[in-house]
């Protein structure tokens, strides 16, 4: 099995109103934990598209329409290039699944880069799951006394002594954050990854 640790960072909350501005993934062979691949990048937005942010999103990744203008790849190209790296690793359904943070806000927005028509007939993962469940669920089988304690990532990186993601927040450290706390909630059975 493979997994696709995926963070995106937008210029907002509402998928039909916002747009993502970064992308990154980390491809991870769930079994023994190596690196099989990577990817990240700014996405280019128009200026309606900019012009719709909210403030409160952009001072979160100190994300400007400057760097999108120098960094960016326009949408096209990005799906262009993330297609032919899953397929290069096999990125498939019944054979990868997407992890993430947040699966719901990523999926929102990862279609405004790949269609969900282009998904499905691509034969892409279906199934996106979140670091929170699989948290609460080791906690809830460890019969911990309280149920209610926070479950963000970085809840989750200070349960198991790690670091908090380093602020601004960006797509690249967000995934690099994901797969550390997931190798402390879960772990890779022959761990090898670095």
């Amino acid at each position: 099995m493979i997994g696709v640790f995926l963070d995106t960072e937008t210029n907002g909350l509402d998928w039909s109103r916002h747009t993502i501005l970064e992308i990154a993934f980390v491809i991870i062979d769930m079994t023994s934990g190596k690196k099989l691949g990577e990817y990240n990048t700014m996405v280019k937005v128009s200026d309606k598209e900019w012009l719709r942010s909210d403030e409160k999103s952009l001072a979160y990744t100190k994300i400007t329409r400057s760097s999108l203008h120098e960094q960016g790849k326009p949408k096209e190209v990005i799906k262009e290039e993330i297609l032919a790296l899953f397929k290069t690793h096999g990125i498939n359904r019944g054979e990868a699944v997407f992890i993430c943070q947040n699966p719901g806000f990523d999926r929102s927005f990862f279609r405004g880069i790949i269609d969900v028509a282009t998904q499905e007939k691509l034969n892409l993962p279906y199934y996106w799951l979140d670091l929170a469940s699989m948290y609460w669920v080791r906690r809830f089988s460890e019969k911990a006394p309280d149920y209610n304690f926070p479950i963000s990532k970085d809840a989750i990186a200070d349960h198991y002594g790690l670091e908090g993601e380093k602020k601004p927040h960006r797509a690249m450290q967000g995934a690099l954050h994901l797969i550390e706390c997931y190798n402390s909630v879960v772990g890779f059975p022959e761990k090898d990854f670095q």
